[in-house]
């Protein structure tokens, strides 16, 4: 995933209720990682070395969905 793209989390907040939590690779150079574990759910912004932005990070059980957003790089046609 690179710039523009973005990843939705939406998470069990309890009491029947859920949080949406939005990751996006914010500048040129940037990209999302998904990272899951049995426990975790890991996502993360990087720049083109590896370094770590600024991480997400998600206890499984609470994770209802995980939605990849790809920047749609197709002309209009």
């Amino acid at each position: 995933m690179s710039k523009g793209d973005f990843v939705e989390v939406l998470v069990d907040a309890g009491s029947g209720s859920a949080r949406e939590y939005v990751i996006e690779a914010t500048r040129a150079g940037r990209s999302v990682e998904v990272r899951s574990s049995r426990t975790t759910v890991e996502v993360r912004e990087l720049t083109r070395t590896g370094g770590v932005i600024r991480t997400a990070r998600f206890i499984a059980p609470r994770v209802l969905a995980v939605v990849e957003h790809p920047k749609d790089d197709r002309k209009a046609a």
